[in-house]
């Protein structure tokens, strides 16, 4: 099995703590520091987040 990696910054589960994101292809980690990413700028992960161009940026 390969070492979970955070699908923004690619580091891994033994560099830094990583949250699970539920999708409908499997599971998909990411790291505290890239979270704002997926909440503020989701179209920066289209290409590694499968829906990611499905989402909207969080509204200030």
């Amino acid at each position: 099995m390969d070492t979970p990696k955070c699908i923004n910054c690619e580091r891994s589960v033994e560099q830094v703590p990583l949250l699970t994101l539920t999708i409908k292809t499997g599971p998909a980690y990411i790291c505290p520091q890239c979270l704002p990413t997926l909440i503020h700028q989701p179209q920066n992960l289209v290409g590694k987040l499968a829906g990611a161009e499905s989402l909207q940026p969080h509204e200030h």
